[in-house]
């Protein structure tokens, strides 16, 4: 009953955008299974509209994706007791991982990832140079490649927040430094989705954007034509009539205006349906636009449809959202939050050809 609705030629018409905007590799992120669009049928249509390279996060993701593709695949988030899949490009966050990697029967090759201001995961520089120093000995004793090194943007989406020009040039240190220590490392990477826009000097060799291939701007107030790939929806159950002043849902939340009609929409939060959304969620009906009301149930929402001038019926459509970002600003969250919502009984249905 509930779908989601991915439109490849969005998908493709964003990978090309972002390959004619930079100069520099193009590494699609699809972690998640592609942000919840479906690997197997985004990593192709990337891959024909420009991709060099695909990042993920986990080593279970890149083996999906490598069944899919013969561009380099990257995974940057493992746990040192998981075995290294061969194959697989590997993120190194930690001097740690660097030895489980030393130890491992392959010879991976791999991206020294470095800690310039996040704080999340990462090298960090007070450990560069021991970093650099064992890597270089490894790479000499043939145990992996470094192919370059990674780091993360904390505030790229905020163009005028000048951390992002102290990252920058931590990672520049970072970069000089492991050439110092013998590292030719020709293939570095900063630039999320936002640096890509906004940042052409953070591009280095590589960029690696995630959500813009989706359709999201990552940036308030920027415009670069992204078509959104993603639709949820679901059919109307049932309509009824509701009098002034009686309630609906769990708690009586919330008590119909006047009299008028209610509808409901098969879709709850074990299908991502978050209960934070609740009195932010807006459902559109042949064109109308209805606000959903009362508690979000395990199950099923109710909308508000008053005199049901639209005429909505059992087994109309009902969109919750096509704009996932719209939906993310009126419920005070962020579009990657909604488009990973989806879930449960969700179904994914796919449209155009990729071109």
């Amino acid at each position: 009953m509930l779908r989601t609705t991915i439109d490849l030629d969005a998908i493709a018409h964003n990978t090309r955008t972002l390959r004619a905007h930079t100069q520099a590799e193009l590494m699609c992120v699809v972690k998640a299974d592609a942000y919840n669009h479906g690997v197997e049928r985004c990593v192709p249509v990337m891959e024909a509209n420009g991709a060099d390279a695909f990042g993920v996060a986990t080593f279970a993701e890149a083996r999906r994706v490598r069944e899919l593709t013969s561009k380099p695949v990257l995974a940057w988030l493992w746990d040192v007791s998981e075995a290294i899949p061969e194959g697989i490009d590997v993120g190194v966050p930690s001097i740690a991982h660097m030895h489980a990697l030393i130890d491992a029967p392959s010879v991976p090759t791999v991206y020294l990832t470095v800690d310039t201001g996040m704080h999340r995961s990462g090298i960090d520089e007070s450990s560069w140079e021991e970093a650099f120093a064992l890597a270089a000995q490894a790479e000499k004793q043939g145990e992996f490649s470094v192919a370059g090194l990674m780091t993360h943007l904390s505030c790229a989406d905020d163009p005028a927040d000048p951390y992002t020009d102290l990252q920058a040039a931590a990672f520049r240190r970072a970069i000089a430094q492991a050439r110092l220590a013998g590292l030719d490392v020709p293939r570095n990477h900063a630039a999320n989705s936002p640096a890509t826009w906004t940042r052409p000097d953070l591009h280095f060799d590589m960029v690696r954007p995630g959500v813009s291939l989706y359709g999201l701007e990552p940036v308030d107030g920027l415009d670069h034509a992204l078509r959104p790939a993603m639709v949820w929806s679901a059919p109307v159950v049932t309509v009824k009539p509701m009098r002034k002043g009686e309630a609906t849902g769990y708690s009586r939340a919330w008590e119909a205006p006047d009299d008028g009609f209610s509808a409901v929409i098969p879709a709850g939060y074990a299908d991502g349906v978050q209960r934070s959304w609740e009195g932010a969620l807006e459902v559109t009906i042949g064109g109308r636009t209805y606000p959903q009301v009362g508690r979000v149930s395990m199950d099923q929402i109710v909308i508000w449809l008053g005199d049901n001038h639209g005429g909505v019926a059992p087994g109309d459509e009902a969109v919750l959202f096509g704009d996932a970002a719209a939906l993310a600003r009126r419920a005070g969250t962020i579009g990657y939050e909604v488009l990973c919502a989806p879930r449960g009984r969700t179904a994914r249905t796919y449209t155009g050809e990729g071109k």
